[in-house]
């Protein structure tokens, strides 16, 4: 570590390559990661959640990507494919999807995040990338990483740990770093029981996004070394970052120096949509007059798998009976046909039936929602048909007995649930 390197200018981007760890179950999102991996969840009407990672490397200027898959792959390698196919190797850019598939020995399964990039290394050299900036594919928020790559290369870091600010009581679920002055990590504790405070600032604690940049060599170095040691756990936060802080030189890069607002946005926004609960709450906050997450910035724009669909339809004008929307993001190939969504967001093809009432409502593609059903605070999972009548989110009880109950009374309906009603 701390070997002397070659000089290299501005825009750092132009030398990286943006790993996606991507292979999580997100088992706390419940039935909504049965069929499909946690990055692979829809977001926003009609983005997945992986797609802000992704997009945040294209906006950054980042042309050469790689997305490590494994849980219950198939719905997200087939939204890769659909919607991330225009990077073209002729112009030097590349997209890899890189399943668990036992490059390196007889493993079938990636041990840990680590792991996840030490099986492919031979891929990641072979492309000899300056830098590797390693992603979680699981969170909300726009970044700049050119600004996190700048960072790295002015300090000379082994490793630079992109953080945010949580209150200390809230930071035992994440790894949390101690900092000097300079922000040079000088702990680095995964999931702690009594997180350190940053300098100055005792009721906060820095914790890290699970965004790390690298000089490529020293990776493949580090990761080469983990791969050895029959102790590890082969993940990153548990094992090779508190190496690197102990024999090296890491640093803690700011979330607020590099995040990107809109002048609609006033701080900085990211978010674990890891539960039932944030994912309803982040969903519905978009229905807002000015949300905190911007998703009309058309200077960073969210890219996806643009589907071909026809505009969204409101048919009906009577009383009782009337097509409408009101505080709601409602996608194209949806027809709200004499129903009434409030503060709610409807996926592409959604249809809303006659008399049919949503409050509250996260609906996911290709949603039929029966005549006369009313749904409050509701997460429905892709292509669900909800029965004529159907009410949920007014008797706790009955809730609770139909389907998944949160503990802030969020109902989370899929089709199976639906289907054991009779």
């Amino acid at each position: 570590m701390g070997e002397q390197r070659p000089s290299i200018g501005p825009p750092y981007a132009r030398s990286a390559l943006a790993y996606v760890l991507a292979g999580g179950r997100g088992s706390r999102l419940m039935e909504l990661t049965d069929r499909r991996a946690k990055p692979a969840v829809f977001f926003g009407g009609k983005s997945r959640i992986i797609d802000f990672a992704l997009s945040n490397a294209i906006n950054s200027g980042i042309r050469r990507i790689a997305v490590a898959t494994q849980y219950k792959a198939h719905s997200l390698i087939r939204h890769l494919q659909r919607g991330w196919n225009f990077l073209r190797p002729e112009r030097n850019e590349t997209f890899d999807i890189l399943p668990a598939s036992q490059r390196v020995n007889d493993r079938s399964w990636y041990l840990g995040t680590a792991d996840a990039v030490f099986q492919n290394l031979d891929i990641i050299e072979d492309y000899a990338p300056r830098f590797m900036v390693i992603l979680a594919g699981d969170h909300i928020y726009k970044m700049d990483y050119e600004q996190m790559l700048a960072q790295h290369v002015e300090t000379r870091a082994d490793v630079t740990v992109g953080c945010i600010s949580v209150p200390r009581a809230e930071a035992s679920g994440f790894g949390v770093m101690h900092v000097d002055e300079a922000d040079r990590i000088t702990a680095f504790v995964e999931k702690p029981s009594d997180p350190p405070a940053i300098p100055g600032q005792p009721d906060l604690s820095l914790a890290s996004m699970g965004i790390y940049v690298f000089d490529t060599r020293l990776l493949a170095a580090e990761l080469r070394r983990d791969a050895e040691d029959p102790n590890s756990s082969h993940d990153f936060g548990k094992d090779l970052i508190p190496s690197i802080v102990a024999n090296g030189l890491a640093y803690a890069h700011r979330f607020e120096r590099s995040c990107v607002r809109s002048g609609a946005e006033a701080m900085p926004y990211w978010r674990d949509v890891g539960t039932v609960d944030a994912y309803w709450q982040a969903n519905v906050d978009l229905t807002e007059i000015v949300p905190d997450l911007d998703l009309y910035d058309r200077a960073w724009p969210i890219w996806t798998h643009a589907e071909v669909t026809p505009p969204a339809k409101f048919v009906h004008d009577e009383d009782g009976r009337r097509g409408e929307a009101i505080s709601s993001l409602v996608s194209g190939g949806c027809i709200v046909s004499g129903g009434r969504a409030r503060r709610s967001l409807l996926s592409t093809g959604t249809r809303l039936h006659s008399y049919a009432v949503l409050d509250g409502a996260v609906v996911l593609p290709n949603v039929d929602v029966g005549r006369g059903a009313r749904l409050t605070n509701v997460v429905v999972d892709r292509g669900v048909r909800i029965p004529p009548g159907l009410v949920v989110g007014e008797d706790p009880v009955a809730d609770a007995a139909r389907f998944r109950r949160t503990e802030n009374g969020i109902c989370l309906i899929t089709q199976p649930m639906i289907e054991r009603l009779g």
